[in-house]
């Protein structure tokens, strides 16, 4: 009796063992932009997620730049992004499988009502910053290395102003990174790189009533979605260059035999289905969509 009791006990222990591996098999460490959080849509998603597959997701947001810096040294199973150009190096390096394109949504160029460089209602967001500059208007950068900084050297570069290059050294989570950056020549008196998230950054200018590059959902949520709103307003917006394009990336185990590629891949393979499209395409904040689904 004794022997069939250890026996039971042992594969009910076992059985125990196996039901914790597996949920622990279930659980993937996902690296993205601080915007796919701060817009809320992830606190929604990912809760449809888990009941369709069984997946939970352990999120780290931080700046693109961070994010993929977690892809390549394999802290993460899967990146979710929004710099297309350095999303598709990512996989050509081999440190990525695939791109799966999932959403966009766009940027704008904020200001104060003053709008000093007058610039509002304009389309052309490279001639909108020109006049920036021209006016000698204050504008904040996050200067993170985030996909909102990329684009926004991008902008800059496309204004054909004389351009520099700076190497800086910022904190992010208590580490010191360095982050080189390119920005107009000569704008040491009214451009200021902070070196933070979009949230902070959008304070800042608010703050110091100066323009700014922002992803249209952080913008709503500060402008919209809070007691004390920012008191700035959209200057420039509907450039086909402020386009904004998200991308889920599994990390690449040739790169990383450990990362749960299976897993990664399951994940990115739902999101771009019809049922996580939809999540995306529906999920609105005050009423406003905020993403645009890319996968179907």
């Amino acid at each position: 009796m004794k022997k069939i009791t250890g026996i039971i006990a042992a594969m009910l222990s076992g059985l125990l063992i196996s039901q914790m591996a597996v949920a622990e098999e279930k659980v993937l460490k996902m690296s993205t932009t601080t915007s796919t959080q701060a817009s809320g849509l992830l606190d929604v998603l990912l809760p449809v997620l888990e009941k369709d597959t069984g997946i939970k997701v352990k999120v780290i947001a931080k700046g693109t730049g961070a994010a993929i810096r977690d892809g390549k040294d394999g802290n993460v199973d899967v990146i979710f992004v929004h710099a297309k150009g350095r999303e598709e190096q990512f996989v050509a390096e081999g440190y990525g499988t695939k791109r799966y394109a999932v959403m966009h949504n766009d940027f704008v160029i904020l200001g104060p009502q003053s709008d000093q460089a007058k610039i509002h209602g304009t389309k052309d967001a490279a001639a909108a910053l020109k006049k920036v500059a021209e006016a000698g208007a204050p504008f904040i950068s996050r200067g993170d290395d985030s996909g909102t900084h990329t684009k926004e050297q991008a902008l800059w570069q496309a204004t054909g102003l004389p351009m520099e290059t700076v190497t800086a050294e910022i904190v992010k989570k208590g580490k010191k990174v360095e982050v080189t950056s390119a920005h107009p020549a000569g704008s040491g008196e009214w451009y200021f790189s902070v070196g933070q998230g979009m949230g902070k950054t959008l304070t800042i200018a608010d703050e110091k009533q100066a323009y700014t590059l922002a992803d249209r959902g952080t913008y709503i949520k500060y402008k919209f979605g809070r007691e004390v709103p920012i008191d700035l307003d959209v200057q420039c917006e509907g450039d086909p260059l402020l386009a904004n394009p998200y991308g889920v990336i599994p990390v690449n185990p040739k790169k990383h035999p450990h990362v749960k590629y299976e897993l990664a891949k399951e994940f990115a393979q739902w999101i771009t289905s019809e049922k996580g499209q939809n999540v995306i395409g529906s999920y609105r904040l005050l009423d406003k969509q905020l993403f645009y689904p890319d996968a179907l």
